[in-house]
């Protein structure tokens, strides 16, 4: 238990910020009080809008950076010699050696905040040149083990790529390796898993809980995943609007929330064990205005994927000379029918994004079929390919990525409908205007552009963009990963109603097991890129016969302080790498059938 008793690490008084916008200034937070003491969580939720980053940035002086202003409040904070300095008053100078250093902050975009044009290693090695003072040598191997810390796979090797060259669950262990780097303080963590897979996150929330207890740092964990709330948090913040509504010791919140809107997001939970839903083909087939019809085969299959290889090539030297492949996908083979979702659930790096965009002919697979309505995409050049797009959608991981900044949203939600109809800019719009109702987001919305909006509030836009051309086929790359749990029920509630009314197959690729339950019929596990588990719902996850399927099931955060607990099983998966040499050939797949619709492999 924290001694509550001793000056506080962090006391954040009657905290005002407020944004210039045409209708003159909004008010983001309102006479916000909380404290945080040394080796203490304090969990600060909310939905999206409600204040939660703009708090975070202000402790940092980084608001005005975005824009905004701190019109009042006191951020008193004790520094090593137990000096108390307001951070809200003193200079950049004297911020910017407590910035990094005693404070540090694991940001929610890891893409955006990351910089493209310098090395891994050289973004993990300035905090430790600059605030540590290493030598180049020491910094380079100290970031090294960070990496090898945070469970990334052929560390050196990552030193040496560029952002853009790793997956977004292996960027935001990278902002969580820098973060950690001069070990702070006081860590502010802005939905620092959120892209995540299960394992990982609970080898994240064991490293940080290891690091409070050697060093007594404090945690700021903001977040939207009550299960990572009851697994950490000490204490509990609950914001709406700006203000708090709630704050509490997280037993007795979970126990007996007090606000109204504190029980909302708690019901909106979702939780592992649920239950499955029940696939119906759908009865009603409604087109998008200005599309042909096109005939579905008799089974109903709109999709089969049959031995799909996908590999990418490793190259060395400065004749860039192939020297390996990475084995992404390999043999991978499923079914899809109209009005089903076909979960893919694995680890990050386990190919699970890779076979959603192979699907889509986004990379060029290798080898194997896809055949959608009958037809073979294979051999498909990208021109053959634009007509069939208006039926194969895709939900991109990265919402601020997948958004052209210059675009307002109006034309960015329909976009699909100016490639693949004919309707003019009136009719577009009030598709738009109605999509973006039905994703809950202000009319307003209509004009403004991504930049504008938050994490939470972009991935709508993606989710309104990817339903406007009314495919038969969407691929959900993490379409729910940055929502808080109020509007991902309700976007989970929405997809669902727009697939039983219109036949709309889902491929929905997520690291959140209790999500994947409440949205799948059937779910595939997929582990070093091929699949080791597959069947409905409810037989893979409520009688898992592979060992790997297991660990992820063990390693799922619940939303029950009560049932807190040691992974210890967690922390003996082994990591993969999927690097071969050229010429290697893996041995084929050997599938044991238990029941009607459930497949293990067992070599």
């Amino acid at each position: 238990m924290t001694d509550r008793t001793r000056t506080p690490l962090l006391q954040v008084e009657n905290l005002s910020v407020s944004f210039d916008t045409a209708n003159g200034p909004r008010a983001a937070v309102q006479g916000l009080s909380f404290d945080i003491f040394a080796g203490e969580t304090l969990a600060i939720v909310g939905e999206s809008g409600s204040g939660k980053s703009v708090t975070a940035l202000s402790i940092l002086g980084l608001i005005e950076r975005e824009g905004g202003r701190l019109d009042k409040g006191r951020i008193a904070f004790r520094r090593d010699d137990e000096s108390v300095v307001d951070l809200a008053a003193i200079s950049r100078p004297q911020l910017q050696r407590i910035r990094g250093n005693s404070i540090s902050m694991i940001f929610q975009e890891p893409m955006s905040a990351l910089n493209p044009v310098l090395t891994i290693g050289d973004q993990i090695c300035e905090p430790l040149i600059h605030h540590k003072r290493l030598s180049p040598s020491q910094a380079l191997r100290e970031a090294r083990d960070l990496l090898d810390r945070v469970r990334i796979s052929d560390p050196g090797r990552r030193l040496a790529q560029y952002p853009h060259e790793l997956s977004g669950g292996m960027r935001q262990r990278v902002m969580i390796a820098m973060a950690l780097a001069c070990s702070p303080r006081l860590l502010i963590a802005d939905e620092p898993t959120t892209a995540l897979d299960v394992t990982i996150q609970a080898g994240v929330l064991d490293l940080i809980r290891e690091l409070q207890e050697n060093s007594g740092t404090a945690v700021i964990f903001i977040t939207h995943d009550m299960g990572v709330v009851a697994e950490m948090a000490d204490r509990v913040v609950v914001m709406r609007h700006g203000a708090m509504v709630e704050t509490a010791e997280t037993g007795a919140l979970f126990r007996q929330p007090r606000a109204a809107y504190t029980r909302e997001l708690l019901d909106a939970v979702p939780k592992l064990g649920s239950g499955a839903p029940v696939y119906a083909a759908a009865t009603s087939k409604a087109e998008a205005p200005g599309f042909e019809t096109e005939a579905e085969p008799a089974e109903g299959l709109v999709l089969e994927v049959k031995n799909l290889v996908t590999r990418f090539p490793v190259h060395k030297g400065m004749l860039r000379r192939l020297v390996a492949r990475v084995h992404a996908v390999e043999d991978v083979s499923f079914t899809l029918r109209a009005g089903e979702t076909l979960g893919l659930v694995g680890e990050s790096g386990s190919g699970k994004s890779t076979v959603g965009r192979s699907v889509l002919k986004l990379v060029e697979p290798e080898s194997g079929r896809i055949l959608f309505g009958g037809r073979d995409l294979m051999p498909l050049g990208r021109r053959d390919m634009r007509p069939m797009r208006r039926n194969l959608q895709m939900i991109f991981q990265d919402p601020y990525a997948s958004l052209n900044p210059r675009m307002k949203v109006a034309e960015l939600v329909t976009e699909p409908l100016i490639i693949h109809t004919r309707l003019d800019p009136r009719e577009r719009r009030e598709v738009a205007a109605e999509l973006l109702a039905r994703v809950r987001l202000p009319a307003d919305s209509i004009d403004r552009y991504p930049h504008q909006f938050s994490g939470g509030q972009r991935q709508r836009i993606c989710i309104a963009r990817a339903l406007s051309s009314k495919p038969k086929i969407i691929v959900a790359d993490e379409a729910v990963s940055a929502l808080d749990v109020s509007v991902q029920a309700e976007v989970i509630d929405l997809m669902q109603e727009l697939q039983r009314q219109d036949g709309i197959a889902y491929l929905f690729i997520s690291h959140d097991i209790a999500v994947i339950e409440k949205m799948s019929h059937r779910v595939a596990v997929l582990d070093q890129g091929r699949i080791v588990e597959i069947g409905s719902t409810d037989a893979v996850l409520q009688h898992p016969r592979h060992d790997y399927t297991r660990q992820l099931l063990d390693a799922v955060p619940v939303a029950d302080p009560e049932r807190r607990r040691v992974r210890t099983s967690v922390q003996q998966i082994e990591r993969k790498n999927p690097i071969r040499p050229v010429g290697h050939s893996p041995s084929p797949l050997i599938y044991q059938t238990i029941g009607t619709d459930h497949q293990v492999l067992t070599a």
